[in-house]
């Protein structure tokens, strides 16, 4: 089974894509779609919603794995991430492909077995999980390839959200 997960962002949306056959979990790709800070939003949102098409064609996942948004402190942040989550379900949802979200806590929980868990720690436990010779970089690709081991361990107990 293939599975895509997706850190989302306007600037930066990592995305991972792993393969779980029989309960083991290997890497297929990972990178980022990046967008300027300068650009409208809503031409901004449309790399976005393009390149994850893109991707989903190429790869054809089964499932698909969000995070969630959570609260920042940074309410500008939040709404600009929110924006950038809309236009990923949406291409998730034409492309019939099911979408099941998770938290932070739950991604941390998964890939170092507790919820506090800091970044390094979650990019050396992904490069172990998946029997890579480096951290994925950037950043955000290591927390899209998160995403998809969360997903992979637990989606037997996740209702989905879109089909």
């Amino acid at each position: 089974m293939i599975i895509l997960g997706i850190d989302p962002g306007t600037a930066t949306t990592g995305y991972g894509v792993i393969e779980n056959k029989n309960g083991k979990i290997k890497a297929v790709d990972h990178g980022c779609i990046l967008t300027k800070t300068g650009q409208d939003l809503e031409d901004r949102l449309d790399i976005i919603f393009n390149d994850l098409t893109d991707i989903i064609k190429n790869f054809k996942p089964e499932m698909v794995a969000v995070e969630e948004l959570f609260f920042a402190s940074n309410a500008k942040t939040a709404i600009s991430v929110g924006h950038a989550r809309g236009v990923i379900l949406l291409a998730c949802k034409k492309a019939k492909v099911p979408v099941y979200e998770y938290t932070p806590l739950q991604v941390k929980q998964a890939i170092c077995g507790y919820g506090r868990g800091d970044k390094q720690q979650i990019q050396k436990m992904v490069k172990a999980l998946l029997n890579l010779n480096e951290i994925p970089k950037p950043d955000d690709a290591a927390d899209g390839l998160a995403i998809a081991i969360c997903h992979a361990h637990s989606y037997k107990l996740k209702v989905k959200r879109y089909n």
